[in-house]
């Protein structure tokens, strides 16, 4: 059985308006093209559809009990095209993005306003999250894009780099750290650190850094774990530590009155970039956003 979508508009257009000759000027087509239609679907359905007398038509009872069907199928196929070109057209859509509390907090805000305004009509859902668990939602699906950093290995996300972070040392302004005119990652040996815990990509990032330039600080020993960088900066304000965080966080920092020093030797950096998954294809709204994002970033 192959039906079409041709045959199922023929023989609504027909029932409807009871001749095959107004059908096929509704339907811009011939009459013996309309006609041909409907037979084919008859002979698909292997019923008869309607009872042809010279002067007269009308739908069998097998026609009455099809035509909602195939009506509501027609109706339902031309609303799908309809959403499809909305969509294409960008007149709406949705798009979902995870990123870190602190890129959630003051990068994004400003750039979805901008793209809103744009785009009135496209809906952008925010989800501020935990930096391992961007990497978890775009995996799974759960949002269109993320920001963050990509692991080397991950064979599932790709990312395209929207900005460079700095590693830097967050400090309460009577740490005497501050006195120093130049400090090394080798003068945090002895201080307790507050930081990123263990999985997250941040503190991977850094471990790797400083291993590869054969510097061992006491994280298992010395290192308060914290999930937010909110409470990492509350707890320096605290005078419970130092903290070892990102240029990311620099603006909300200093506006707490605290002190922020990129240590030396060496300077360590990680990329962050526009995350999606591999294998998934986005929306038009979607491929908008991330357009709009790396053109306005760069």
């Amino acid at each position: 059985m192959d039906i079409t979508l041709k045959q199922l508009r023929a023989f609504v257009t027909v029932a409807n308006l009871g001749q095959f000759t107004l059908a096929a000027d509704r339907l811009g087509s011939s009459q013996s093209a309309v006609s041909t239609l409907v037979r084919q679907l008859e002979q698909n359905l292997k019923l008869r559809l309607f009872d042809r007398h010279t002067r007269l038509l009308r739908l069998t009872q097998a026609g009455m009990d099809i035509l909602p069907v195939a009506a509501r199928a027609v109706a339902d196929i031309d609303g799908m095209v309809e959403s499809s070109r909305e969509l294409n057209a960008l007149r709406r859509g949705k798009v979902s993005i995870a990123a870190g509390t602190v890129q959630a907090a003051l990068m994004l805000p400003q750039l979805v306003n901008a793209f809103t305004r744009l785009y009135p009509d496209i809906t952008v859902a925010l989800h501020d999250v935990a930096e391992i668990a961007v990497l978890e939602q775009v995996t799974n699906s759960s949002v269109d894009l993320g920001i963050g950093t990509v692991p080397e290995d991950d064979t599932e996300l790709m990312g395209t780099r929207l900005t460079t972070d700095e590693f830097l040392i967050v400090l309460h302004p009577d740490d005497p750290l501050v006195r120093l005119r130049e400090i090394r990652w080798t003068d945090l040996v002895d201080r307790k650190l507050i930081g990123p815990q263990r999985g997250n990509p941040i503190r991977d990032r850094l471990e790797s850094e400083l291993a590869r330039n054969g510097i061992v600080l006491p994280f298992d020993k010395a290192m308060q774990e914290v999930a937010l960088p909110l409470t990492i900066i509350g707890m320096v304000e605290g005078g419970l530590g130092v903290a070892i965080m990102t240029s990311a966080v620099t603006r909300l920092a200093t506006s707490m009155g605290l002190v922020v020093r990129t240590p030396t030797e060496p300077h360590i950096k990680r990329e962050v970039s526009l995350i999606q998954k591999r294998t998934r294809s986005l929306s038009p709204a979607a491929r908008r956003f991330r357009d709009f994002l790396l053109k306005s970033v760069h």
